[in-house]
């Protein structure tokens, strides 16, 4: 089981330095769903899920969710 942040606008996992992929075997795995979540929170993006990821059956649990910094203005 992975825990994992989910972009819920476009449905992508954060990865390795700040990048996103669509698939979740890309994403960075965090210990709990408290570091999730306080990560999440500082990532410049809207709408997030805290999701638990379990790859040998590929489902998913949503476990929290919440808002970013907002997205970015570039």
């Amino acid at each position: 089981m992975n825990i994992l942040i989910e972009n819920a606008e476009t449905l992508e996992y954060l990865g390795a330095n700040g990048k996103w992929s669509k698939k979740p075997a890309n994403g960075t795995p965090f210990a709990t769903t408290h570091v999730a979540l306080a990560a999440a929170k500082n990532e410049t993006i809207g709408k997030f899920n805290i999701v638990s990821y379990i790859p040998e059956t590929e489902q998913f649990i949503n476990l929290e969710h919440g808002t970013g910094k907002g997205a970015s203005s570039v």
